[in-house]
């Protein structure tokens, strides 16, 4: 079994005192068994973070920072026919608005229903549409379109802009799609402002639909699915939220569960952070070999921290 851990740490203070505090000991026990196998070193800037990065090296998917095909991906499963065009993935997003800069709050926040986000989304349709762009709907927080220049177009994920300035996240707007994506955008936020599933939730004190944000854009990409590892979520919203004493909660949880069932003879472990991510897998071993890798095993923290 591959188990992949995003969110496991963060580039931040704050975690790293979580982490001094945080007993892991089935985390421990299991490095201490495996041998480290893969390191993807990264920036906090990059576009595509480490576990999205790993996730498409596991699936065999070839594509640059940012251009990781996730919309083409998460289209087909919702049931769109995505055929060969490249799809790009519409979020419908609540951007707060400050004195010098927007932050977009976390989407699954909206608790979108099923018939306000498809009225949402058919209020914005014609406007991609005019462009050239195919558009599907595909779940409340999964809208889909799809045209030949965003093969390529690197965008940020979504788990890079939660809770951050959206301004330093936009990328490349020199590009005709760049600035086009830019334009509907600024579009978008007009026909969502006076729209009548916006107006009825600000009644009800509920955020509201102003912004969308664009990611995951690609052509299909065929994925191994032997190698499809196991995607353990748990860690990402108190991370996101940055709720650090709800985030070691979820961490010991993760450690009583998944890490405490993963076979030491056959796992693979990807802990992925910020920056880094980090394999490791089952390498036969020595008994000399074994009990020298349980000497020298990293401490669970120190390894989490260098994430």
């Amino acid at each position: 079994m591959h188990l992949l851990v995003p969110f496991a740490s963060d580039d931040s203070e704050a975690c790293r005192h979580v982490l001094r505090d945080l007993a892991l000991p089935n985390l421990s026990r299991l490095l201490a068994r495996l041998e480290p196998a893969a390191r993807d070193d990264g920036t906090v800037d990059s576009f595509s973070p480490p576990h999205e990065r790993a996730l498409a090296a596991a699936r065999g998917w070839r594509s640059g920072d940012g251009a990781l095909p996730f919309a083409a991906r998460a289209a087909q499963a919702d049931g769109v026919v995505v055929g060969e065009r490249p799809w790009g993935r519409v979020t419908p997003a609540h951007w707060l608005l400050g004195r010098d800069h927007a932050t977009m709050l976390d989407p699954a926040g909206l608790g979108l229903g099923e018939a306000e986000s498809r009225a949402l989304f058919e209020a914005i349709r014609g406007l991609f549409e005019s462009e050239g762009f195919a558009a599907a709907w595909g779940a409340p927080e999964r809208w889909y379109v799809g045209h030949d220049e965003l093969e390529g177009f690197a965008t940020a994920s979504l788990d890079r802009v939660i809770g951050r300035n959206v301004d330093r996240w936009l990328g490349e707007t020199r590009s005709p799609v760049g600035r086009r994506i830019r334009r509907l955008q600024s579009e978008a936020q007009l026909v969502f402002h006076a729209h009548p599933v916006n107006e009825a939730r600000e009644a009800r004190g509920e955020p509201v639909v102003n912004s969308f944000w664009l990611s995951g854009c690609g052509r299909a990409q065929a994925a191994n699915a032997a190698a499809e590892p196991s995607v353990d979520e748990t860690l990402r919203a108190p991370l996101l939220a940055g709720d650090w004493a709800a985030w070691a909660e979820a961490w010991q949880r993760l450690d009583a569960g998944a890490i405490a069932r993963a076979d030491p003879e056959s796992a693979i472990l990807t802990l992925c952070g910020e920056r880094n991510a980090a394999r490791f897998e089952t390498r036969p071993q020595s008994l000399l070999q074994r009990l020298r890798r349980r000497w020298q095993a990293d401490e669970a923290h120190t390894l989490l921290e260098g994430l």
